[in-house]
């Protein structure tokens, strides 16, 4: 009889044990994108940087961005003052409506200024990869996954678009998203 008792006891036990585990939910590679997605379109819109250099120059001033206005006695040195166009798709740094091209030499071909776009929008979430357990301090049940983050040059005009695919602009970059189930549902934690 206290055998009985006992495996009773332990049947009750062990169907207990197994009820109260329940497995997370899976999180999807889209559902993973749409928290992503959620946290940036949270944030303010920003322009993107544009790094110009010597042929994004050329570029500029060929689709009237910006026109020539001073040449200095070393012929290589110029400014350049935005053209209505040019204030309405740009920013410079210093505020003003003048770049001010100073390279190093004629043939300096690293030189180069950076130009904010007055489109602002917010950064784009696309490609992630594999999502995978991870171990968070101070939270339970984590995953991870790899995912790319993107520039959006949405309302930027084709002349500048052009200017920010040349070298030495970066459009995009690998990031690392962790999130972390909270009451039985995915959030996203953190953003490396």
């Amino acid at each position: 009889m206290q055998m009985q008792v006992l495996g009773v006891v332990a049947l009750l036990g062990a169907g207990m044990i197994l009820a109260g585990c329940k497995s997370a939910p899976d999180l999807t590679g889209t559902q993973a994108l749409g928290l992503i997605q959620a946290k940036y379109d949270q944030t303010p819109p920003v322009g993107a940087n544009i790094i110009v250099n010597d042929l994004g120059m050329r570029q500029g001033a060929v689709a009237k961005l910006w026109d020539r206005t001073t040449i200095y006695p070393n012929k290589y040195w110029a400014d350049f003052k935005l053209t209505p166009d040019g204030k309405k798709a740009i920013k410079l740094p210093n505020g003003g409506d003048v770049i001010q091209w100073r390279p190093a030499s004629a043939d300096d071909t690293n030189y180069s200024i950076t130009m904010v776009t007055v489109a602002a929008n917010h950064l784009r979430a696309h490609d992630i990869g594999t999502i995978q357990d991870e171990m968070l301090p101070g939270v339970d049940t984590a995953k991870g996954a790899g995912y790319t983050e993107g520039v959006d040059l949405t309302g930027v005009p084709d002349a500048l678009q052009q200017i920010a695919h040349n070298p030495g602009n970066r459009l995009s970059m690998k990031r690392h998203a962790d999130f972390a189930l909270a009451n039985g549902a995915w959030a996203l934690h953190s953003i490396e």
